[in-house]
C-alpha cells in the first residue's frame, strides 16, 4: 500500500499532543514542527485523521516539495502538476500561501502565480479551468515558502476541523474546539475523572469532554473535501464512519460539571449541549465559583477565566484572582486546577504555587496554561 505524505496544522503549543493523537490514529513517521506535525499514511489514515482528530486544524496532502528562486519557478512547478488526476475543473478553488524568510517581495503575486499555473494546466489538459471562490471553495490549495523551498498541499478537510458542527451559539471570544480538546489532553483528564469548568462560557470544554467520554468522533456530523477528490474511496469511508458510530455510547449523566456566574452563558452552553444531544450528559448551573459546591472528592478543574481588556475589567480581575485562590485552597483539596489565560498576572495574583506552566497560543494571542495541584495545606506561597 502506497503511503502518502501529509501535514496537520494545529494551535501552537499543542504539537506534541497532536503527535500522540496521530500515532493513536495509525499515522507513521510522525514528526512535530512549529504549528503542526507531518506524517505518512494511506488515504484511509487521512480519512480517519479527519474523522477522529480532536487537535488538528486540517489534514493537508503534500503534492510538491521543490526549490525555487523566483515567481517563475513557482508558476512552472504548479503548471507541471497533474491536477486533472486529482479533481475536476468544475470545482471551485482557493489558494492560500504562507512564508518564512522568503526573499519574494509580493506573496500576493506568488499566490496568483500558483493559481495561474494550476488553471493553465487544466485549460491545456481539460479545455476548461476551475473558478475561484475565496469564501467557500470546493478545493483549498495551501502553499508554503521557506527561504529556498516551496511546498504545495491539497486540503483534504475543507472547512477547518475545529468546526465540528456542534456549537451553534457562542458568547464573547469562545475557544476553538481543537484548542479546548488539546488543553483537556494536556491536563491529564480522561473519561471517568470528574471534570469541572466553573467559568464555562458557551461550554466548549464541556462539549469536548462529553464527546470524548461517549466515544463520539469529532467529525461524524460533517463532510470533508476529500469526498470531492477523484481518488475518493466511498466504501472505505463509509466503513470508517460505521465503525465510528458503533463505538458511540448512549448519552447519559457523566461526571462533567459546568457553571458560570452569567445566566446568558449558562443558557448558551445549555443550548449547545442540547443541539449536540448531550444535555443529559453534563450538569450545568448558574453560580459564582466562590460559592460553588464541590461536585466530587477529587477531580480536575479546567477553565478559561474572563480576560480583561479595559482598565476597569483588569482591576476587577485583580480583585477576583486572590478569592479564586482562597476558594481552591479551602474547598478543592485533592483536585488539580488548570487555568488557560492570556493574563500573565494570574499566577502572582492567585497566590498559589504553580506546578506547571505551558505556553500556548489562542490564534495569534500568546497564552499560558497554569496547573495548580491542590494538596491540603501545602500550596500557598509564603508571603
Amino acid at each position: 500500500m502506497k503511503l502518502e505524505q501529509f501535514f496537520a496544522p494545529c494551535p501552537r503549543g499543542l504539537e506534541a499532543a497532536l503527535c500522540e493523537e496521530l500515532l493513536e490514529i495509525g499515522a507513521s513517521d510522525v514528526v512535530a514542527s512549529e504549528g503542526g506535525a507531518g506524517f505518512r499514511g494511506s488515504w484511509e489514515t487521512a480519512y480517519k485523521a479527519n474523522l477522529e482528530s480532536r487537535i488538528a486544524s486540517r489534514v493537508l496532502w503534500k503534492i510538491l516539495d521543490a526549490a525555487y528562486r523566483n515567481e517563475d519557478d513557482i508558476y512552472q512547478a504548479a503548471a507541471s502538476l497533474p491536477w486533472e488526476n486529482w479533481f475536476s475543473p468544475s470545482l471551485t478553488i482557493k489558494v492560500a500561501l504562507t512564508a518564512t524568510k522568503s526573499p519574494l517581495r509580493s506573496l500576493d503575486f506568488a499566490t496568483l502565480r500558483i493559481k495561474d499555473g494550476l488553471c493553465d494546466r487544466f485549460r491545456q489538459k481539460e479545455g476548461r479551468r476551475p473558478s475561484v471562490d475565496t469564501a467557500s471553495p470546493d478545493m483549498r490549495i495551501h502553499a508554503h515558502l521557506s527561504s529556498h523551498d516551496f511546498s504545495l498541499y491539497i486540503d483534504t478537510s475543507g472547512e477547518a476541523l475545529f468546526k465540528r458542527g456542534l456549537r451553534h451559539f457562542s458568547v464573547d471570544a469562545p475557544l476553538k474546539e481543537n484548542l479546548a480538546a488539546g488543553i483537556l489532553r494536556l491536563s491529564g483528564w480522561k473519561p471517568g475523572i470528574p471534570l469541572l469548568d466553573p467559568m464555562c462560557g458557551s461550554g466548549t470544554f464541556l462539549l469536548e469532554a462529553a464527546q470524548m467520554s461517549l466515544g463520539i468522533s469529532p467529525g461524524y456530523k460533517r463532510h470533508f473535501a476529500f469526498e470531492k477528490l477523484l481518488n475518493f474511496d466511498e466504501k472505505k469511508w463509509e466503513a470508517l464512519r460505521k465503525e465510528s458510530l458503533e463505538k458511540q455510547k448512549p448519552a447519559g449523566p457523566l461526571q462533567i460539571y459546568g457553571s458560570d456566574i452569567l445566566g446568558r452563558a449558562v443558557e448558551t452552553a445549555r443550548r449547545n449541549l442540547a443541539e449536540a444531544g448531550l444535555e443529559d450528559a453534563v450538569e450545568l448551573k448558574q453560580a459564582n465559583f466562590l460559592e460553588l459546591p464541590v461536585p466530587a472528592e477529587k477531580g480536575i478543574i479546567v477553565t478559561n477565566p474572563p480576560y480583561g481588556v479595559r482598565i476597569g475589567e483588569q482591576e476587577d480581575l485583580a480583585a477576583l484572582y486572590p478569592l479564586i485562590g482562597d476558594t481552591l485552597k479551602k474547598k478543592f483539596a485533592g483536585w488539580n486546577a488548570w487555568f488557560f489565560t492570556a493574563d500573565m498576572r494570574l499566577p502572582k495574583l492567585i497566590r498559589l504555587g504553580v506546578s506547571r506552566r505551558i505556553p500556548l497560543y489562542n490564534g495569534a494571542l500568546e497564552c499560558r496554561l497554569y496547573e495548580y495541584k491542590m494538596v491540603e495545606g501545602g500550596m500557598r506561597k509564603k508571603q
